[in-house]
């Protein structure tokens, strides 16, 4: 039994090795860009390959340029966390300094699309997706902040969120969820995948038409921060480096990462094959043989 366990572990390991490499590109390696931060998050990709992200505890949000340089964009930044760049353009941002969603321009100006529901400070919008239609969906933990005055939440429950284009209320979608963290939607807006952070668990939704959720299936026992998919509906999973998932919720590879934590991640560079991992104080990137979703 001792030799029949040692060999499949042998297998499992190769199988690991060997998806991984189908994964990432031939040759390719961790690419520290910068350890100049004090906590990561957020990464989002805009139409040109250049990648937004945020260091939370200073108040910022950065640029990765296709070109290989950090630019400042926006300081302060309302201690944004999940970024999203929707179709005008703008970057969406969890703002969770005073619970909102705030959307910046390209010059760094921004304007509050929401900070409550049902006139209760929401607990600190983390993470976020934006349908095709416009909807933002966004997770709702809750992490106490030294920038806070209150010391524990107005909403008991830890939810799931969306806000309709134009409207300045929005819609619990989602409240069978311990700590709802990452979040991430299929390209065709048919479902979405949320990672339950405080159980170990991530779920899939189907989308229904008027913007709600149901069918909920577990996807994998296995949950995490920040999640991103790629173009053959891989489902990556951060948190002790990168986990990766194929369509039926069997990983199929781990990425290991040089630092205690993974937040986040997303598909960035002109090609839309460079994984963008934010991890701790550093800022990552990978070649990849695999793109992200649009």
């Amino acid at each position: 039994m001792k030799i029949a366990a040692l060999l499949l572990l042998t297998l499992s390991a190769r199988a690991q090795s060997d998806s991984l490499q189908k994964l990432v590109a031939d040759g390719a390696k961790l690419n520290l860009v910068s350890k100049q931060f004090s906590f990561t998050e957020g990464p989002a990709r805009d139409k040109k390959g250049n990648i937004y992200f945020t260091d939370q505890p200073n108040d910022k949000i950065w640029i990765y340029r296709t070109n290989g340089k950090l630019v400042e964009f926006a300081s302060p930044s309302g201690r944004s966390n999940g970024l999203y760049i929707d179709k005008k353009g703008r970057i969406i941002a969890c703002a969770d300094d005073h619970n909102e969603l705030r959307a910046f321009t390209k010059k760094g100006k921004h304007t509050v699309l929401m900070d409550n529901y049902e006139g209760r400070k929401l607990n600190g919008p983390n993470d976020l997706w934006i349908h095709p239609n416009g909807n933002i969906y966004f997770t709702d933990p809750y992490y106490q902040r030294n920038y806070w005055e209150r010391k524990k939440p107005e909403i008991d429950s830890q939810r799931v969120y969306y806000l309709a284009p134009g409207k300045k209320e929005p819609v619990m979608v989602a409240d069978d969820i311990k700590k709802p963290n990452g979040i991430v939607g299929s390209p065709d807006g048919k479902y979405l995948f949320v990672a339950d952070i405080g159980d170990n668990k991530t779920y899939r939704y189907e989308i229904q038409a008027d913007g709600s959720l149901a069918n909920r299936i577990l996807f994998t026992d296995k949950g995490g921060d920040g999640i991103t998919l790629d173009e053959r509906g891989n489902l990556y999973i951060c948190g002790n480096g990168v986990f990766v998932f194929n369509t039926e919720g069997r990983q199929i590879s781990h990425i290991p990462v040089p630092e205690k934590w993974v937040a986040n991640a997303c598909f960035g560079g002109k090609n839309r094959d460079e994984l963008f991992l934010t991890a701790g104080t550093s800022v990552y990137t990978l070649k990849m043989n695999v793109k992200g979703i649009e």
